[in-house]
């Protein structure tokens, strides 16, 4: 069964997500945005949401259509197939969103969208009154610039939450983020991976599982399984295959460590739910006091911006004493999320590369240093390249 669908991702990951579903083997059709639209089966749809490390939620596309007034908007949902999908006792709740279109009133186009999928199902199935006390699809639009996308939600639960994670801190990082994080700074087995600001351990254990090839979403349930129209045996051989392509004698190895102790017991525990407790090593210490060790090592972490914890004074402190304690790490590479706008005067050297992320709705920017420095403050390069970008 042939469809299309649509992937959903915090901005700044588009490019990682269309990776991730090139590797699926599904071919893209659109990039925007916060989502990437691509063609396959039901197979597909089910290792998507399996599989996929940095898409928020995998969607069935239903159709798209010019919609610059109401009566657009109606006859466009109208014409869509709903009933290959929605049965006569099922539910199907409506939401969206709406950006840069003449359409700008999201409550105005919940009720056409509802009113036109009521009116294509009564015509199909005889009847006027829908109990929706059976399956949910929940029906999602979406117009930008006068084109309305109206989909079906096959995740249910977000796709970053993994499971493993009841509990975080008091700034938790996603689990979508902290795995983008991990890919674009290429863990491999000979090098130490270390987040001195671990937190609840998300960036270690995403690197951890994306090490082990441990598909994120095999300990939970998707909201498509409870889709008649897509068999429970397609979603049994999906997590079938991705637990046979678990690599289980990885030797990659990660620090996790943070000056708050409180909150170690709680990374401990969420390593241990997503099943890589024994690859990373979770312990106490000062970020600005960590010493390099005599091998190859990756610094990843996400300290914080001054929003949530701390005070802005305090970061910027914090971020000094970061510079100059990382640039005696030299040549480790150093990955390092932040919204502070100053932070590479603060920090003592430009970055080699910065690339622009969005912590939930947070502008951050991923400081890349993959080069080698001497240890001043005046932000010149010297050394050479262990790893090109």
């Amino acid at each position: 069964m042939k469809m299309e669908m649509v992937a959903t991702c915090l901005f700044g990951l588009e490019r990682l997500l269309g990776e991730e579903i090139d590797a699926l083997g599904c071919k893209r059709i659109e990039t925007m945005d916060g989502r990437v639209t691509f063609e396959g089966d039901e197979y597909a749809l089910a290792a998507a949401n399996i599989r996929l490390r940095c898409a928020e939620r995998i969607f069935i596309k239903m159709g798209s259509f010019r919609a610059d007034n109401f009566d657009s908007l109606f006859e466009g949902v109208k014409a869509l197939p709903w009933e290959m999908w929605i049965g006569k006792d099922d539910a199907f709740p409506v939401k969206g969103h709406a950006i840069r279109s003449k359409l700008f009133s999201v409550p105005d186009c919940q009720s056409i969208v509802k009113k036109a999928i009521v009116d294509r199902l009564s015509n199909n199935y005889g009847i006027r009154w829908f109990t929706e006390e059976g399956v949910k699809y929940q029906v999602e639009f979406f117009i930008f610039k006068d084109i309305a996308t109206l989909m079906i939600d096959t995740s249910g639960t977000a796709l970053h939450k993994r499971g493993y994670r009841p509990q975080s801190g008091e700034a938790p990082l996603r689990e979508t983020l902290a795995a983008a994080m991990a890919i674009i700074s290429r863990p491999r087995e000979d090098v130490l991976f270390w987040d001195p600001f671990c937190g609840s351990g998300t960036i270690a254990i995403e690197a951890a599982m994306l090490m082990s090839n441990c598909a994120p979403g095999l300990n939970r349930n998707f909201a498509g399984e409870s889709f008649p129209l897509i068999a429970s045996d397609v979603w049994d051989e999906e997590r079938d295959r991705a637990v046979g392509d678990i690599v289980e004698d990885s030797n990659f190895e990660a620090y996790a460590s943070d000056i708050d102790e409180s909150i170690l017991e709680v990374a401990r525990e969420n390593a241990k739910r997503a099943g890589v407790a024994d690859r990373i090593k979770i312990f106490k210490e000062d970020a600005t006091k960590i010493k390099k060790l005599d091998r190859k090592g990756t610094i990843v972490c996400n300290p914080p911006y001054g929003e949530r914890l701390m005070t802005v004074k305090e970061v910027e402190l914090l971020y000094k004493k970061m510079g100059e304690t990382f640039a005696g790490l030299s040549p480790w590479q150093i990955y390092i999320l932040t919204s502070a706008e100053n932070f590479e005067r603060l920090y003592g050297r430009r970055a080699d590369k910065v690339r622009k992320l969005y912590n939930g709705m947070i502008p951050c920017g991923l400081y890349q240093y993959f080069k080698n420095y001497t240890n001043d403050r005046t932000g010149e390069k010297k050394g050479q390249s262990f790893h090109k970008s």
